[in-house]
């Protein structure tokens, strides 16, 4: 069984990387499994403090408990797709809340996010800036300690961001346009606006790229169920159920703004997954770009 060394890994003491990459082990597992000269590289035993680079291979032992961690660890797993001093930036799968709820206490994002920031010993809090819903998919943004979180929070409420939606339309739309309809936010009603452009249409479904200058719950939902274009796969406003559809066909492909820590222009890009990219295959869109492989 072999690990290969990833970039954001480079340089990490053996035993942080395996706690990284096993966070449903105990740590005293890992440190046994290392003592006893169980994990090789090159062919040899290595120790806990081990630095490795880019690239190289670990060779773990072959055995059905570490087989058991591996697979209860890969349901944890997190794909993070940017990330700095104050800013951490991963993908959001489908069918993973943010927060923790009713039905999602112990698996949600915040908690692997909490789980990964103390296996690399971290002493500042991590918070989760935006929100998605369970069944959308995309980047979320988190906040390294209470001051980052708070720069991130303010950008959003700002207006700063620039949301990028994908979404599957009930119906055949001709043209851009914008949506400007109110919407329930915390009981009561309030302005949001959407902007959207039909990128294909095939029999009575429409894929849109959408642009959000707010961000009201379940805003591009209600908006076209209103607009008598609910989304596809959305049962909760009556949009249509392709067969093919295995959710709600909601993504948000890009998130940019400009980081209030150094000015830099950010651009963070999350293709379309995989589950998404079948289901329009299978409708009769052609391939899209920017897909998700896995």
């Amino acid at each position: 069984m072999n690990i290969q060394i990833r970039a954001e890994e480079e340089g990490l003491p053996l035993l942080k990387i395996l706690e990284r990459r096993l966070p449903a082990a105990p740590a005293s597992y890992l440190r046994q499994l290392i003592r006893s000269g169980k994990v090789r590289h090159a062919g040899s035993a290595i120790s806990e403090q081990s630095r490795l680079s880019q690239g190289e291979a670990l060779q773990l032992p072959q055995s059905s408990r570490l087989q058991q961690f591996l697979e209860e660890s890969r349901e944890q797993e997190i794909d993070i797709l940017f990330e700095t001093r104050e800013i951490l930036a991963v993908r959001k799968p489908a069918g993973l809340a943010v927060h923790r709820g009713a039905g999602h206490e112990e698996d949600n994002l915040a908690r692997r996010v909490e789980i990964l920031m103390a296996s690399r010993g971290a002493t500042f809090q991590t918070s989760p800036v935006h929100r998605l819903d369970l069944e959308t998919s995309g980047p979320l943004l988190f906040g390294k300690g209470r001051r980052a979180t708070g720069e991130l929070g303010k950008l959003f409420m700002a207006g700063s961001v620039e949301k990028i939606y994908w979404g599957l339309a009930s119906g055949r739309l001709q043209g851009a346009g914008r949506l400007c309809t109110a919407v329930q936010a915390k009981g009561k009603l309030k302005e949001a606006a959407t902007d959207f452009t039909p990128l294909a249409v095939r029999g009575d479904f429409t894929l849109l790229e959408m642009r959000l200058h707010s961000g009201r719950t379940h805003q591009i939902r209600r908006q076209l169920c209103d607009a008598g274009h609910p989304l596809a796969g959305d049962r909760r406003y009556r949009g249509a159920q392709p067969l093919a559809l295995p959710r709600i066909f909601l993504h948000c492909s890009r998130l940019s703004f400009v980081s209030p820590f150094d000015g830099r222009p950010l651009e963070l890009e999350c293709p379309l997954p995989a589950d998404l990219a079948d289901a329009l295959r299978d409708l009769g869109f052609e391939t899209p770009l920017n897909i998700q492989h896995h």
